[in-house]
Formats: structure tokens, C-alpha cells, sequence
């Protein structure tokens, strides 16, 4: 699905356009008049519509009008990772994001489970906690275990699914 953005005048007096892409941005703002014949310069720029991920990394990474070309770039070529580790580093963990920003350039764990006790069995069954024997499993407590995981560990949703993330 391609992206459609709306650019809001900032000029109340002049009205505002869709567009797809940067150049398109380009040439309907640069025709664009307010009701005094006088051009209008600054813009807020609006997500209206395309997939949720992109949705969501356009209010992470604080979308605006010098930021429109970086951002559909971002989405057309980043994976759906690449985009979650984004949207969680800058919108969660306070990273910063700029032109030269990519998504190896944050330190964050994402662990696709919708809850800590999900994470907390699936680090008992990857054996962080060491070698479990059989007949001990029943009695590892779980909740215990992800009540102690919400110290380091945070839960978010994205794009509609639910993650558990930890800042570097």
C-alpha cells in the first residue's frame, strides 16, 4: 500500500493538499497561494493513510515538513524490523532520530510476545535461568519471574501487535 500524506497550511488562509511522494509535495507547495496571492511556506504534514507500521514510525520519528523525502524512504526500504526497532528506540526510549539515523544505530531488545510471562517462558525455555530439570519445571514460577522482568523490560503495541522491549 503507498503512503498518502495531507499537508496542512499553517496560513489559515490558504488550503491545504494530498500528495505521495517529495517531489509531488514539491510542486503543489510551490504553486500553493493563501487568499493574498502570497505564498505559503510552512506546512504541517499529516499521515492520512497506508499501512499501520508506517503509521506509526511517522508519529515516532516526528514526521514535518523537512523530514517528508527521509520518511518515505524509510518506509519504502526498511523491513517491518527494521521500522519496530525504530519506532520503539525513538518513541519509547528517547533516542533521537535524524537523516543519518538507521535502525543499527539504536540499542534495543524486541521480543515478539504480547506479555512478560510469555517472555519469562520463553527465557526459561532458552535456558537463561541454566539447565531445569524435568521433574523441578512445575515449579518454576513464572509470574515471579516476569514481575522481576518488569524492572528492565517494558511493553508496547505497534502496528497493532504487542512487544516487550528493553532500552540499551
Amino acid at each position: 500500500m503507498s503512503i498518502l500524506l495531507h499537508a496542512q497550511p499553517c496560513d489559515t488562509t490558504a488550503e491545504g493538499f494530498y500528495f505521495r511522494s517529495a517531489e509531488e509535495f514539491t510542486a503543489k507547495s510551490h504553486f500553493l497561494r493563501n487568499d493574498y496571492g502570497e505564498p505559503v511556506e510552512e506546512f504541517e504534514i499529516q499521515f492520512i493513510d497506508g499501512d499501520l507500521i508506517d503509521c506509526d514510525l511517522a508519529k515516532a520519528i516526528d514526521l514535518h515538513q523537512g523530514s517528508i523525502n527521509h520518511f518515505l524512504s524509510c518506509a519504502a526500504e526498511w523491513e517491518e524490523d527494521e521500522k519496530i526497532a525504530v519506532i520503539v528506540a525513538v518513541g519509547e526510549c528517547g533516542y533521537s532520530f535524524d537523516k543519518n539515523s538507521t535502525p543499527d544505530c539504536f540499542e534495543v531488545d524486541i521480543y515478539r510476545v504480547a506479555t512478560m510471562r510469555d517472555l519469562a517462558e520463553q527465557f526459561v525455555d532458552d535456558g537463561l535461568f541454566g539447565e531445569i530439570p524435568e521433574h523441578l519445571a512445575n515449579y518454576i514460577d513464572l509470574d515471579a519471574i516476569a514481575r522481576d522482568l518488569t524492572a528492565d523490560y517494558s511493553e508496547t503495541e505497534i502496528a497493532g501487535e504487542r512487544l516487550i522491549y528493553r532500552c540499551g
